[in-house]
C-alpha cells in the first residue's frame, strides 16, 4: 500500500495515534465523567448545606442528607475514575464502568424523593453509559 504525505496511511485515524480514544469510548467516558461531576456536586451540597433538600416524611431509603451527601460523592469520584479509564483504554475501564453506573443508578434512584429533577437527569445520564458500555462494547 502506498504511503501517504505526511506519514500516515489512508485509512487511519489521527486519534489512533494520538492516544486518544474516538467514538464510543470517548463519549461513553465523557459521559461517565460527566455522572461523576453531577454526583460530586450533590454529594457537596447535601455535605455543606444539610436542609437543603425537602426531607420526605416516611421513605423506606430514608437517610441523614449529610449521608446522602457522602453516598453521593464517594460514588461521583469513583465514576470519574471510571471515566478516566475508559478514556485511557484501562482494562478495567468497560467493567468498572459498568459498575458504577449501576451503582450510580440505583443510588440515585433511592435519591429521588429528595431531589427528582436533578436525580432523574443523573439516573438517564447513567442509563445511557450502561447501554453503550453494553451495545458498544467498548
Amino acid at each position: 500500500m502506498a504511503g501517504m504525505p505526511g506519514g500516515m496511511r489512508q485509512g487511519t485515524s489521527a486519534s489512533r495515534d494520538s492516544g486518544w480514544p474516538g467514538g464510543a469510548a470517548m463519549f461513553i467516558g465523557v459521559a461517565l465523567i460527566l455522572s461523576g461531576v453531577l454526583s460530586v456536586l450533590q454529594g457537596v451540597a447535601g455535605i455543606a448545606r444539610d436542609a437543603l433538600y425537602g426531607v420526605p416524611r416516611s421513605y423506606a431509603y430514608r437517610f441523614d442528607l449529610t449521608t446522602w451527601g457522602w453516598i453521593n460523592l464517594v460514588v461521583g469520584v469513583a465514576l470519574v475514575v471510571g471515566g478516566v479509564g475508559v478514556l485511557q483504554a484501562r482494562s478495567w475501564g468497560r467493567s468498572a464502568g459498568v459498575g458504577l453506573a449501576a451503582v450510580s443508578l440505583v443510588t440515585e434512584f433511592m435519591f429521588i424523593p429528595y431531589y427528582p429533577l436533578w436525580s432523574i437527569s443523573v439516573m438517564t445520564l447513567d442509563l445511557v453509559v450502561l447501554w453503550a458500555l453494553a451495545r458498544l462494547g467498548v
